[in-house]
C-alpha cells in the first residue's frame, strides 16, 4: 500500500514541487487544505490536483489514520503550528523552509518527534533540489578538494518571479511582514546554512555576526530585502548573502552561487544560470592540485522526495538526518535574532 500524504497549507509555491516530488517518490496524494483558499497557489494547487478531496477543515485529516505524512507550505507562522498538530495526531511531517520561525516551535517539535517517534524534515531544495549540489557533496566527502574550510553561499532572489506568483498579481501581503514570514536570514539563509553544515560535516555551529537590512522597499518599512550572516563551527568558517534583488533581466528566478573551499582546491557552483557562458543548470567547476575542470551533472540522480517515502515506510532516516534539520533551524532563529538591523526608511 503506498504512503498516504497529505497536503496542508497551500500559500508558498514550493508546494507544487513537494506534492510532485512525493508523488514521483511513490506516495499518493489523498487530501488538501488551507487557511485561505483564494490564495493564488491554492487555487492553482486545486487546478493541478482536480481528483484530490478538498477539506474546510484539517483536522479530518490529521484524525485519518489512514494518512501517513502531512506537508505545507503554509504561511511560514503557520508551518511550525501545522508540523506539531500533525507530530500530535502521529503524522510524519515534511515543510518548506522556513519549518518554524521562532524557539518555543523548535522545542515542540523536538520534543514532539522524541516522543511520537515520527520525523520533520524541511526541504531546503537549493541542495535536495539541485544537481550541481549534490554532485559537489560527493566530490568533497570523497576528499577531492581536502579538508573543507570555508563556504561562501550566494542566495539572490527575484521578488515578482512569475513561478511564484503562480499567477497572482504580486506577493500576498504576510510576505513583507517579518513576524509571519520569519525574517530573510531564517527563510532564504536556511538554505545556504544547510549546505554550510553539510559541507563541513559540522554537526552544531554558531552564529558570528549577522545583518538584515530594508534598502528598496519604502512601502514596507518592516520588510528584510537584504541579509548576511558569518557563520563557524568547531573546523570551519561560512558567509552567506542573501537578497531580494535579482533583475528581470536575468532568465532565471536568482543567480545561486556556491563556493567551497578546502586545503587541496575548491568547487564553485553556478546553480541556475551562467550568464552569458553555458546553457541551462547546474554548473560545477573544480580547481586542484592537478588542474582545472568543469563538470556536467546532468545525469546526477536526486532521491531526497523518494528517500522521504522510504523512512515513512521503513521508519529510517535517509533523506536528512533529524538533528540536521534541527540546527539548521535553530541557527536560522539564531541569525535573525542575533542581526544586526539597518532600514533607509
Amino acid at each position: 500500500m503506498p504512503v498516504r500524504f497529505a497536503a496542508i497549507g497551500l500559500d508558498h509555491a514550493h508546494i507544487f514541487g513537494i506534492i510532485a516530488g512525493l508523488v514521483s517518490g511513490g506516495a499518493e496524494l489523498v487530501g488538501l487544505a488551507s487557511d485561505d483558499p483564494k490564495a493564488a497557489v491554492c487555487k492553482q494547487v486545486r487546478v493541478m490536483q482536480p481528483d484530490v478531496p478538498w477539506f474546510d477543515d484539517a483536522a479530518a485529516l490529521y484524525a485519518d489514520p489512514t494518512i501517513d505524512l502531512i506537508a505545507t507550505a503554509a504561511v511560514p507562522i503557520r508551518r511550525g503550528e501545522i508540523a506539531i498538530a500533525a507530530l500530535e495526531a502521529g503524522k510524519d511531517v515534511i515543510a518548506d523552509k522556513p519549518g518554524v520561525v521562532t524557539f518555543d516551535q523548535l522545542e515542540t517539535i523536538k520534543k514532539l518527534v522524541a516522543e511520537k517517534g515520527r520525523f520533520w524534515d524541511v526541504v531546503f531544495s537549493e541542495r535536495f533540489g539541485v544537481r550541481a549540489a549534490i554532485k559537489a557533496g560527493e566530490l568533497v566527502h570523497a576528499g577531492r578538494i581536502g579538508r573543507v574550510v570555508q563556504t561562501l553561499g550566494l542566495g539572490p532572489h527575484r521578488e515578482r518571479d512569475a513561478a511564484h506568483l503562480s499567477g497572482g498579481s504580486g506577493r500576498p501581503d504576510w510576505f513583507y511582514d517579518v513576524t509571519t514570514f520569519g525574517g530573510i536570514l531564517n527563510d532564504i539563509a536556511s538554505h545556504q546554512i544547510d549546505q554550510f553544515l553539510w559541507l563541513t560535516g559540522s554537526t552544531t555551529g554558531d552564529v558570528v555576526a549577522a545583518t538584515v537590512a530594508n534598502f528598496n522597499h519604502p512601502d514596507h518599512p518592516d520588510f528584510q530585502d537584504f541579509g548576511d550572516i558569518m557563520l563557524a563551527s568547531d573546523t570551519a568558517q561560512g558567509y552567506v548573502r542573501v537578497d531580494w534583488f535579482t533583475p528581470q533581466g536575468l532568465p532565471t528566478w536568482g543567480d545561486g552561487r556556491l563556493v567551497i573551499v578546502g586545503t587541496e582546491g575548491y568547487i564553485e557552483l553556478r546553480k541556475y544560470v551562467d550568464i552569458e557562458g553555458r546553457p541551462g543548470t547546474d554548473h560545477l567547476f573544480i580547481a586542484d592540485q592537478h588542474g582545472t575542470e568543469y563538470i556536467d551533472c546532468a545525469d546526477v540522480e536526486l532521491t531526497f522526495f523518494s528517500d522521504v517515502v522510504g523512512d515513512v515506510v521503513n521508519r529510517t532516516n535517509k533523506a536528512v538526518p533529524q538533528a540536521h534539520t534541527f540546527e539548521v533551524s535553530r541557527l536560522g532563529i539564531l541569525a535573525q535574532e542575533k542581526a544586526t538591523v539597518r532600514k533607509l526608511f
